[in-house]
């Protein structure tokens, strides 16, 4: 299985001092074995920024 659950999360929302937005999503480990980035909603900030994988 090449497929795992990956973590996204906010960026920009703890620098305000705001709650920061989680997605999930899956990714392929082989083909991207690096971490994950993606613009996405967040609805504290009302505006899209930058989401980052975590662990």
């Amino acid at each position: 299985m090449a497929r795992i659950l990956v973590t996204l999360e906010c960026t920009e929302a703890r620098k305000e001092g705001k709650s920061p937005s989680r997605y999930t999503t899956t990714k392929n480990k082989t083909k991207t074995p690096d971490r994950l980035q993606k613009m996405k909603y967040n609805p504290s900030l009302r505006r899209h920024t930058l989401h980052k994988e975590i662990k």
